[in-house]
């Protein structure tokens, strides 16, 4: 695979395509992004998971995100600075922690909902209103933190969005609403491998392209998509750069795109999607879903151990409509 160059890992686009955006990471320097802490008030955290908390730490040192030699980046983002120990939110995960809904487990991980900065958050809900063509990219950094076991699996956050409030709870095998809603998380499996997990609003295209992504995609008959699974591996004790692309479709067509990049490497490409439609037609994407848990329902998921996770430099970007899908990195096979 071909990495991108001339921008960010976390901005795997042309910068010179970006309306507007935001990062908590010191080390970015791009037109239109503005530099917000690593505070819930900033960044519009709601609706946070009442049995954990978040809090802002400085990390361990990690190893900067695997990034190929042929990656080059802009002058603000030497790889050296991406293994600083600026602020992160902790992710504790105590031994027997599973799925928050499992009262009975020790609760771990933790769960809330990011609009981004108020100006930021307002831009997104205008798009509401165009007919399509808008591209947003939004994402952040996570480190596993040394000698981290993966059980069968844990969630990560992702990009969420919809119509309204319908754009809450679209996870945990809902089955009503869903053309109102979509949910584009990440997870980790067995020995590190990444996939997207989506909940997308149930229709023949976006079957059809989702069971098409390689190297593994698998439809769950009750739950969500598991989508290119093993298209990259994480690895503890090393930040991985994680970015979405999400292109919502025009009413009527099915032209939604949604892309994954991994260190600023385009990983996953899903075309012909329908994020949106006639019921629906006010959907959009309304930010990130920051959510982190091992599960997975049964005992066997739990995590095995007492074990931490780290995150940072939260993200997003609004591009420009006219420009955006030429200024957009390809996907490489894999």
């Amino acid at each position: 695979m071909t990495a991108t160059s001339s921008c960010h890992l976390l901005f795997p686009i042309d910068p010179s395509k970006i309306l507007t955006g935001f990062t908590t990471s010191p080390t970015i320097s791009l037109p239109n992004v503005a530099h917000v802490s690593l505070d819930d008030k900033a960044l519009g955290v709601h609706k946070a998971w009442n049995r954990t908390i978040h809090d802002v730490v400085v990390p361990p040192p990690g190893l900067p995100p695997n990034v190929s030699p042929t990656f080059s980046s802009n002058n603000n983002s030497n790889p050296d600075d991406q293994g600083r120990r600026q602020e992160a939110w902790l992710a504790h995960f105590p031994a027997g922690s599973i799925n928050p809904n499992n009262k009975s487990a020790p609760p771990g991980g933790f769960g809330f909902y990011v609009h981004g900065p108020a100006d930021f958050h307002s831009k997104l809900k205008t798009l509401a209103a165009r007919t399509g063509g808008w591209e947003v990219v939004m994402g952040y950094e996570a480190m596993f933190e040394q000698g981290w076991e993966w059980a069968l699996g844990g969630k990560l956050p992702g990009v969420y969005g919809g119509s309204g409030d319908s754009a809450y709870g679209c996870t945990g095998g809902r089955q009503t609403d869903r053309c109102r809603c979509f949910n584009l998380r990440l997870m980790w499996r067995q020995g590190g491998q990444g996939e997207l997990y989506t909940y997308l609003p149930n229709n023949p295209a976006n079957t059809a392209s989702l069971r098409s992504i390689p190297p593994k995609s698998i439809q769950h008959p009750d739950y969500g998509f598991s989508v290119g699974r093993g298209a990259w591996t994480f690895q503890p004790g090393r930040w991985t750069a994680v970015a979405e692309r999400v292109k919502v479709n025009t009413i009527g067509n099915a032209d939604g795109e949604i892309e994954v990049f991994i260190d600023g490497r385009s990983v996953i490409l899903a075309k012909g999607l329908i994020l949106r439609d006639e019921e629906a037609p006010d959907s959009h994407v309304q930010g990130l879903h920051f959510q982190t848990f091992f599960g997975g329902h049964l005992p066997e998921w739990a995590s095995p151990k007492d074990q931490n996770a780290w995150f940072t430099s939260i993200s997003g970007a609004i591009l420009d409509p006219e420009t955006a899908s030429t200024g957009v990195h390809g996907h490489d096979e894999l």
